[in-house]
This record gives structure tokens, sequence and C-alpha cells, in this order.
């Protein structure tokens, strides 16, 4: 056999074994994966290219595309109709997808409703849930008045969040202490169990916070209204200066305006060494903090990255991640400014608290399995 050809096998292997032979035939079958050449022995023979466009296929599809649109993408078609046209259909696969998650949180609001509530109320919704005949209009009026009465019941006590997380949250048993801490304070400010998903950090970012607030470091933010969410009490305690803000115009007061503000100057104030930096709104000030940082012009000990974005945000939060700086960001177009002022709180929070607590140090080998650090 010809050393310049692959088998089906070598193929698979080529692209880190993330497809089977069985799944290289089914792409031959939907046209996504030209006809291959054939051995004398009637095998199946792939070259260099074969593989780099399997390789495509496969990372578009890692992606979240269908193979349908793969199958289009892939095409060397600049016609700009043809182009117009699969933007439509991807619109419409968006719109697809946006509906099977308000389904899907629609279903999760349910579970809550049940999960989220002390054991007496658990138990009297199931029993009630177990008798009804929702298929019938008067069964769909009594599920209705189950949950009016339950939402009267609310009045007689406070909410139990601590019960109510204990059902709610994912097995975080591999977690230190700290970052289970930090986890729910993220989860409590945006009342969304599922942001635990998205929160990603480097295995050194809790070691790094730390000693940083220890060592009385400067604290940066990105525009005013995250430095006026920031526990002033706290942070004064540990005599850690908040010193200036990277876009520095107090009527900056969302993220457009943010990211049109910066992207007009496109300077960075003047960074203190070791400084912890929290950005949550514009996507521009965490790019351009990490080509400082991967230049060398800047060192932060720790850098909050939660800026808000549909392209741009994606984007400077991959690159922090390569940055090799300690981070802690949320992944994809979540964030904001709250969610990373209440993650400096809560770090704060836990040095004052947990003074003499080192159980994240224990916890770096899991952590990297998890994030992949």
């Amino acid at each position: 056999m010809n050393n310049q050809y692959l088998t089906i096998k070598e193929l698979t292997e080529n692209v880190g074994g993330k497809v089977t032979p069985r799944m290289v035939r089914h792409y031959h079958t939907l046209g996504l994966m030209p006809p291959a050449q054939r051995s004398s022995g009637n095998y199946r023979l792939y070259t260099q290219q074969d593989a780099q466009r399997l390789g495509r296929i496969v990372a578009l599809k890692e992606q979240g595309f269908q193979l349908s649109h793969i199958q289009q993408l892939l095409k060397n078609d600049p016609d700009l109709e043809s182009n117009s046209t699969l933007m439509i259909h991807l619109q419409k696969q968006y719109q697809s997808v946006i509906d099977q998650i308000s389904r899907l949180r629609q279903t999760a609001a349910a579970l809550e409703g049940v999960l989220g509530r002390d054991q007496h109320c658990q138990a009297n919704v199931l029993a009630q849930l177990k008798r009804l005949d929702v298929e019938t209009e008067d069964g769909k009026r009594q599920l209705e008045q189950l949950w009016q009465n339950l939402d009267a019941a609310v009045s007689s006590h406070p909410e139990a969040f601590t019960e109510s997380l204990q059902h709610l949250l994912p097995d975080l048993s591999m977690r230190s202490e700290i970052e289970i801490d930090l986890l729910i304070s993220l989860v409590l400010a945006c009342g969304d169990v599922s942001i635990v998903n998205f929160v990603r950090m480097s295995h050194d970012a809790i070691a790094a916070a730390r000693h940083a607030l220890v060592a009385q470091c400067p604290i940066i933010g990105d525009v005013k209204s995250v430095i006026a969410t920031l526990d002033q009490t706290r942070l004064a305690h540990l005599k850690c200066q908040i010193t200036t803000t990277l876009i520095n115009d107090p009527h900056v007061t969302d993220v457009v305006e943010a990211e049109r503000a910066f992207w007009q100057s496109k300077t960075l104030q003047n960074i203190e060494p070791q400084s912890v930096l929290v950005i949550g709104y514009a996507p521009s000030v965490l790019m351009s903090v990490c080509e400082a940082v991967e230049q060398q012009h800047i060192q932060p000990a720790l850098i909050i990255g939660m800026p808000i974005g549909f392209s741009h945000a994606p984007a400077a939060k991959r690159r922090l991640m390569r940055s090799g700086v300690p981070y802690i960001t949320i992944d994809r177009t979540l964030g904001g400014g709250l969610l990373a002022a209440v993650t400096l709180n809560a770090l704060a929070r836990s040095v004052i608290e947990k003074p003499n607590c080192h159980c994240y140090l224990k916890s770096n080998e899991a952590n990297d399995l998890i994030y992949g650090g």
C-alpha cells in the first residue's frame, strides 16, 4: 500500500478518535465526505486532504452545527445568494435551538418548583401530583390550583436556600469548599443553577486570589458600575485599595456604551503589578488586557473576565483561558458586571471567614480534570 494513503482506521485516529469508521461511512452516504479511492482489496483509502476535511467536520459538529449545515458550509461556493440562503437556514436552526432551550427551561422550572421546596412541601406536592388527571380540563384546573396554594403558603416562612440547593446543584464533591461557596454565590446572584456548568477557572485561580488579597492587592474594574458593586467593607478590611477603572467614564452604564467607549480609545489605564482585574462589561477590554499580558506589559495576579457579547466576548474568554494568567470566567456569552463583582466578593469573604482553609490546594488536581487546566 502506498504510504501517502490512510486506511479508514488511520483516518479516524488522525482526528483524535473522535469519530468511528462507521460514522465516516455515514458521512460518505450523506455526501459530507467525497468518495474514497479503493485498494486492490477494495478497502477505502484516504489522503491528507480527506483527513483535513474530516477534521473540519468534527470541529463544526463539536460546535453544535447540524450535519446538513456543515455540508453547506464546506461547499466551495462563493455565490452570494447561496451564502444568504445558508444564513437563513442557520438563523432558523438558532431559533429552533432557542425554542428547545425554552421548553427545557420550562421543564427545569417545573422541577425546581418541586425540588426547590422544603421536605414537607415536597411531600405535599408529590402526593397531589400523583392524584392529578391532567388529561382532563378539571385536572388542569387542579394543577393550577395546586401551584396557587403552594405560592400562597410561601408567606409563612422564609425561603430555605441551603436546602433547595442541596436538591438542585450537580455533584460538587470534587470541588474545594471555597470553590463551592463561590459557585453557590454565582447561582444565587443570577437565580440559574445551570451557571455552575459554565464557570471556568484556572487550577491556581483560588490560590492566586487568596494570596493577592492577603497581600493587599490593588483592585481594578472595567467600569464604575462594577466597582460600585464590590464589597467595599470587606475589601477595606483586607486593605485592598480600589484604584481605578479601565474605562474612566462615569457616564458608561451598559455594555454597549462600554464597548464603544473603549473601542474609541483602545488604551489601557496604568495597571499595577499583581493587581486583580474585574472585567464585567466590554469584551474589547478583556481582549486588550490579554494582549498586554501576552506581551508582558502587565502582570496581574488574577483576571476575573466576564464580559457580555455574542462573538467578541466568547473569543476574549478563550484568549483569557490561553493566556497563562490565573483566571475565573464564565464560558460563552454569559457574564456581566454583577457576576464579576460577586466573584471577587465571594473570594474576599472566604479570605476573612476562612483564613486558615487550604482545601483549594488539595483540589488543584481535581480542577485540572474538570477544567482541563
